[in-house]
């Protein structure tokens, strides 16, 4: 049975999701893992796509509204998963009263958060070495 939930980055869950963003980012992406794990996430509220018992997703909001580290396992892309990850956090951020979120997406992905409702703003930039475009949604 798929399962998508909010979770805290804690005991219960913390392994699942840098599992998932170790073989997303570190490993496909060749992200540097200080990069990748920098400390922000014990302070942000995370999303976790899990089936039967096997980690597939995740992604995690920051409490000034941003929205990162969104990941799907290889095995597990073309099923919507994604979508379903940032539409998660955005309603989560709407429950919190939060006015807007924001994001940095990888250029190859800004289509995708297009149909899911963000706005790019600014210039391309660079993070981790991979060209990165600022986008917003409104509340």
């Amino acid at each position: 049975m798929l399962e998508i939930k909010m979770v805290a980055f804690d005991h219960q869950y913390s392994e699942l999701i840098r599992q998932v963003r170790d073989d997303v980012f570190i490993k496909e992406q060749c992200i540097d893992p200080e990069i990748e794990f920098d400390g922000l996430d014990d302070q942000a509220a995370h999303v976790l796509v899990v089936e039967d018992g096997a980690a597939l997703g995740t992604g995690r909001i920051l409490s000034d509204g941003h929205i990162g580290r969104i990941a799907i396992i290889k095995a597990a892309r073309g099923r919507g998963l994604g979508a379903k990850v940032v539409s998660t956090l955005v309603e989560f951020a709407k429950q919190q009263g939060y006015p807007e979120v924001d994001l940095g997406a990888q250029t190859h992905a800004i289509d995708f958060y297009r149909k899911l409702g963000f706005s790019p703003v600014g210039d391309e930039f660079m993070e981790a070495n991979i060209p990165h475009q600022a986008m917003v949604q409104k509340f």
